[in-house]
């Protein structure tokens, strides 16, 4: 389920709800990382990870920045 944030509000997002936020996939969410261009995960636990919401959001301010 996607977090229904009001502005300014900061959570975790899972992987689901990141590649819903961005259209990206997982591969390519990773392969981002990599490369250094996307925000890199939390670690939740041993086998979880999630993302900062405001870093999330961050990165898709810039990419709409970057199409003007």
């Amino acid at each position: 389920m996607l977090n229904n944030l009001l502005p300014g509000e900061r959570c975790i997002l899972r992987r689901v709800e990141v590649e819903a936020k961005t259209g990206l996939r997982r591969a390519q969410i990773y392969v981002l990382i990599k490369r250094g261009t996307f925000p890199k995960a939390v670690r939740l636990g041993s086998r979880a990870v999630g993302w900062d919401s405001d870093e999330v959001e961050q990165w898709i301010a810039e990419r709409f920045a970057e199409r003007r």
